[in-house]
């Protein structure tokens, strides 16, 4: 079966956790809210669960949403994974699905530029984070000749208070 002119349902799970409780649920809908506003997917059913508190967490909640979106390609319901990182994606169906070489070589690509750019933000947050650390290492070092100064300070006063 070709995808052509076949659309593709899909059943997703999201899950969040956080605080206050409402706010939880209010998220989960903004989130498939906005999936309903992306070209070619339509939400076509959706849950939203009561929250719960955590066990062993004090004040943090937890819920989960599922949604079931019909989206026009199948590029559009790898677009969503990527944008929106469900915790689960079900296809429903087709049961089949096929792609041609070009569409899978359009989907692999969509995917291989997205992995590159969270590489970047990964190195870039990897290169801040050692900078940040550098930084920090010499405060803590002036601070430390600071402190041995002041402390040399003290004792030289005191002795010289007990003469």
């Amino acid at each position: 079966m070709s995808l052509e002119n076949k659309e593709i349902t899909v059943a997703l799970i999201f899950d969040i956790i956080g605080t206050p409780p409402e706010h939880l649920k209010e998220t989960l809908n903004l989130l498939i809210d906005e999936i309903n506003k992306e070209k070619g997917v339509k939400v076509s059913s959706r849950k939203v669960n009561e929250p719960v508190l955590m066990k062993d967490q004090k004040d943090f909640y937890t819920t989960f949403a599922e949604a079931e979106i019909t989206a026009e390609e199948i590029s559009q319901v790898v677009s969503i994974m990527f944008k929106y990182m469900p915790a689960n994606v079900e296809i429903i169906s087709p049961e089949r699905i096929s792609l041609s070489n070009n569409k899978f070589s359009e989907i692999l690509s969509e995917i291989t530029r997205r992995l590159h750019s969270y590489d970047e933000v990964v190195r870039m947050t990897q290169i801040e984070k050692n900078i940040l650390e550098k930084n920090l290492r010499e405060i803590l070092g002036q601070n430390q000749d600071t402190n041995k100064k002041q402390e040399e300070k003290t004792e030289k006063i005191t002795e010289e208070e007990k003469k």
